[in-house]
């Protein structure tokens, strides 16, 4: 494993002695977010993990290496390199890994390397998930199919709401992984609060979440755990104003013929260049929010 993974020294130090850590999605950072902008919420994504006692580790390919955990000047640089990199998903890792390039990862490629790394935690923006028409198109994220594989809790703001929300939760009910909402009932939607869908669990703190997977694992309920965190109110965009400005994005997508993996990247890209600084202040607030609470979780853990 020493071969292909590079923990930064912090990390290192974190493992050797027993602190809480978290491992955050690069993608929604560095891809979703415009340079200089995305080196500043990454920054500011560290200083809140710290904060509250726990070590960040931005999970990278950089240059034929796993990145666990990412220095100042590696940022800046990966920031730099937004519109250049590969995504990578559990299946473009090792493709990746062999060219010697650059890739961000999905939430699906961070749960693996969390996983193999030992990091209970995840943090992310929103979880992919089932497509709308998927029924034709059998289009579904392997977010999905790793959140069942991998024994970690994903901390995010829902689903994607380009996504079919309703489908979403029937897979990962198949998938018996368990889904809570943080001091709500109500599925949230990316960057909106209401769905519409009620969460088949509420808890109202990072103890009895951390109880929960203890207790999972106790039983050897071999899945992962869903946190969904509501985006906060002063950053939220207007549900309905969202969906039809996604329903507009699928007829566009439609049109100009984006099938497969382009298809998540175009409506996203459609959604945030419709809805303007909103979205792209919606999405920064949501990956800060969602780190702390991680941290917040990874210490709760280690207790």
């Amino acid at each position: 494993m020493k071969e292909y993974i590079d923990y930064s020294a912090e990390v290192l130090d974190a493992i050797q002695n027993n602190k809480p850590l978290i491992a955050i999605e690069t993608g929604g950072t560095f891809e979703g977010i415009p340079y200089p902008e995305n080196v500043e919420t990454a920054k500011r994504v560290m200083e809140e993990v710290r904060k509250a006692g726990a070590v960040p580790a931005y999970i990278s390919i950089m240059q034929g290496k796993i990145k666990v955990g990412m220095s100042d000047a590696e940022i800046e640089d990966f920031g730099k390199r937004r519109g250049t990199m590969a995504k990578a998903s559990r299946r473009e890792i090792p493709l990746i890994l062999a060219k010697n390039e650059f890739g961000v990862m999905t939430l699906a490629a961070t749960m693996v390397v969390a996983s193999l790394a030992d990091i209970p935690v995840v943090s992310g923006g929103g979880l992919g998930g089932v497509h709308r028409g998927a029924e034709v198109t059998m289009d579904i994220s392997s977010d999905l199919e790793e959140i069942a594989l991998r024994n970690v809790i994903v901390v995010c703001s829902g689903v994607k709401s380009i996504l079919d929300l309703n489908l979403t939760m029937e897979y990962l009910e198949t998938k018996s992984v368990p889904v809570v909402g943080y001091k709500t009932e109500e599925m949230p939607a990316y960057m909106a609060i209401e769905s519409g869908i009620k969460l088949p669990c509420q808890m109202d703190s990072v103890e009895e979440v951390a109880k929960a997977y203890q207790i999972k694992n106790d039983l050897g309920i071999d899945t992962g755990m869903i946190l969904m965190n509501p985006i906060s109110k002063e950053y939220a965009v207007d549900a309905t104003l969202m969906n039809k400005v996604i329903d507009e994005a699928i007829e566009n997508s439609k049109k100009d013929k984006v099938k497969g993996k382009a298809i998540t990247g175009y409506l996203m890209k459609y959604v945030k260049e419709k809805m303007g600084a909103d979205s792209m202040d919606a999405q920064k607030n949501m990956i800060i929010d969602n780190a702390a609470l991680a941290a917040n979780l990874s210490f709760s853990l280690k207790k």
